[in-house]
């Protein structure tokens, strides 16, 4: 069976995309806490610019399932 379904969360892929760029911001050492941020603000945009092609509005994530190949593929947006 195959079939499309798409999900709406407003908060999730924002949340991951901050996780993960403070992370890797940490990570850098900076000493400097503006430098920091604008580096982090960059990275939140760049992010969020790749994940556009699967996320519209940034919320709305749409897969097509297939149980009889037992896949699950992301649909551009």
């Amino acid at each position: 069976m195959k079939f499309r379904v798409s999900m709406k969360d407003p908060d999730t892929l924002q949340d991951a995309i901050e996780r993960a760029v403070n992370e890797e911001v940490k990570a850098l050492g900076f000493v400097d806490n503006d430098e920091a941020a604008a580096v982090a603000e960059v990275r939140r945009e760049k992010a969020a610019e790749v994940c556009a092609q699967w996320f519209q509005y940034g919320e709305y994530l749409t897969v097509d399932i297939d149980t009889e190949a037992g896949t699950c593929v992301v649909v551009k947006s």
